[in-house]
């Protein structure tokens, strides 16, 4: 398992969290949820926060990523794992994002989860292109998903895929292109 990425600002690294303490202040367009449904309550939502880390300096929480699972079929094998993410504004634009997916993702397939997924407003091209950097592959377009304050919106699902019991498989987004959905990007 990689824990941390070397970038030009510093290392990028991941640590877990519960998850109820508040997430750092890191508002966007694309977190403008309005009123929380009680039924979220149950979710099972797992945290990490994104912490970068200055060479000869000490490590700054810069965001968070949070995860939850997403079921395909009543069986193990058909349990994914849907990942998200928010940074600090000053912090966007720099590749941490792009790290730290790349490192939850990784530390997801550790675990024995075949598939983590991401989804994304249509209209956010920043995360779009981290994703596609992060080795997530586009999948498709799931319409009127996320309900926020100012209505409905369409999503992009992207996906991250380690073949079982091979820790150096290709993610999807490394196939042969007959074999993974068609990336448009």
């Amino acid at each position: 398992m990689v824990s941390s990425v070397h970038l030009d600002v510093g290392a990028v690294s991941i640590r877990p969290i519960p998850a109820d303490p508040p997430p750092p202040q890191s508002p966007s367009e694309w977190s403008d949820w309005g009123e929380r449904d009680p039924a979220l309550t149950g979710m099972q939502l797992e945290r990490w926060l994104v912490e970068l880390t200055p060479e000869g300096g000490s490590a700054t929480v810069v965001g968070d990523l949070s995860a939850h699972p997403v079921w395909y079929g009543p069986n193990p094998s058909s349990r994914a794992m849907n990942m998200g993410i928010s940074l600090i504004e000053a912090h966007r634009g720099k590749g941490i994002g792009t790290a730290a997916q790349q490192l939850l993702a990784e530390e997801l397939h550790d675990r024995g989860i075949v598939r983590v997924e991401a989804s994304t407003d249509v209209a956010n091209i920043a995360e779009q292109r981290s994703l596609k950097r992060a080795g997530f592959a586009y999948e498709g377009t799931l319409r009127m998903a996320q309900g926020r304050r100012d209505g409905l919106h369409d999503l992009e699902v992207w996906s991250h895929v380690r073949v079982p019991g091979s820790p150096d498989s290709p993610t999807s987004s490394e196939l042969p292109r007959d074999a993974a959905p068609r990336d448009r990007r």
